[in-house]
């Protein structure tokens, strides 16, 4: 029995796959250079790449469990349709899916409306999968850090119907946590939303770097169009536009949690969920 990681040297996957050989699994890590990469002792470490059907058909053989990432860009639909196409066609009954929450509700932003068209796929094609959506990735924030703590502004577009952020060292445990299970038996589609223990505004966030560093810090992110272009000056002008719809939605919609969801992923990691305070105390030790 082998579960096969793709997305494998990103944060999360990284992650995922370490928790996997720390319980004991079969790891089959999927890359694009083999040559630039460094993983634990026993992983399986495979050339492959998702618009490379034959490499995936390669990679796929022999694999009963799949952990699907993609990563934001431009044909990251395409390349999810395909890899699950390949993965059914090589007999693969057991996925987990990352996915995001509220798929289906912002529905004008890019990436999300192309993961709730994978999970539509998964769900009329009858494939056996876990959905995972998560929240807004807190460690997105140490993007911002600078900001944070040289001009005294926490400038991400939360606004005040607020967000469940959740730390990505969570998100990376519980999918591991979802890929045994599903390892182990076969499962019905799932779909699990990612939150954090709180759901908080942007008043809410820039109170914890005030509490935490001992000074101000002001909450300006209302401005998406400023927003925009302060993302331009360091990802494509395509990806800033795709982040500024994100925003948007943060700004009407918010992210929060469906009753219930909390509570689920603390008996799932038999753990209290990692908080923002935790993270904006680790960010502060180690500026």
């Amino acid at each position: 029995m082998t579960i096969l990681v793709t997305g494998a040297t990103g944060n999360i996957g990284a992650q995922v796959i370490q928790h996997l050989v720390n319980r004991g699994a079969d790891v089959r890590a999927l890359v694009r250079d083999p040559s630039k990469t460094s993983f634990p002792a026993g992983v399986t470490v495979v050339k492959g790449d998702f618009l490379d059907v034959d490499s995936l058909r390669s990679a796929f053989d022999g694999v009963s469990t799949l952990f699907l990432l993609n990563a934001v860009v431009p044909d990251e639909f395409t390349q999810a349709l395909i890899a699950l196409n390949v993965a059914r066609s090589a007999g693969i009954e057991r996925i987990v899916y990352l996915s995001v929450i509220h798929a289906d509700v912002y529905a004008n932003v890019p990436h999300f409306a192309g993961k709730f068209g994978v999970e539509r796929m998964i769900e009329q094609m009858g494939i056996n999968a876990t959905i995972l959506r998560p929240a807004y990735f807190i460690q997105n924030d140490l993007t911002i850090k600078d900001v944070i703590t040289g001009y005294g502004v926490y400038p991400m577009p939360v606004g005040d119907r607020g967000i469940a952020m959740i730390d990505v060292r969570d998100i990376a445990e519980i999918a591991a946590l979802e890929l045994l299970r599903r390892e182990q038996a076969a499962q019905p589609l799932t779909r699990i939303n990612l939150v954090g223990p709180e759901t908080l505004t942007g008043a809410d966030i820039a109170a914890i770097w005030s509490d935490v560093l001992g000074r101000t810090i002001n909450y300006g992110g209302g401005d998406t169009a400023a927003f925009e272009r302060n993302l331009k000056q360091f990802m494509p002008a395509w990806m800033a536009y795709d982040m500024r719809m994100m925003g948007e939605r943060f700004l009407t919609d918010g992210m929060v949690p469906d009753e219930g969801d909390v509570e689920r992923l603390t008996t799932l990691l038999g753990r209290p969920l990692r908080s923002y305070r935790d993270f904006a105390l680790e960010t502060a030790a180690s500026a």
